[in-house]
């Protein structure tokens, strides 16, 4: 994905609000069944994170973006913002 793209996607998901929410018991089976749910959906999907171990938010955040198959596009502290664009009729557009 190209930077331009990028700053595209993270304008679009500036204004958005969370949808995913994980909270003290970590990246559980059903927060990545809702999260592919949520991507089924929605191309661009914010998530928030509690943790205050980096290493651990690091590793969470790997396994969000391995198991989605979906484009790391932003994270600041512990939001992160995701892009996955649909295999039939995109909603979202990304610049050439």
């Amino acid at each position: 994905m190209k930077n331009n793209q990028k700053k595209f996607l993270r304008s679009l998901g500036h204004d958005l609000k969370p949808t995913i929410m994980i909270g003290q018991n970590g990246l559980t089976e059903a927060v990545l069944a809702e999260l592919e749910n949520t991507l089924g959906i929605h191309e661009l999907v914010k998530i928030k994170m509690r943790s205050d171990d980096k290493e651990q938010k690091q590793q969470m955040i790997e396994k969000i973006v391995e198991q989605s198959q979906a484009a790391l596009i932003q994270v600041i502290g512990g939001v992160m913002v995701i892009y996955r664009a649909f295999e039939k009729d995109p909603i979202i557009h990304l610049p050439k």
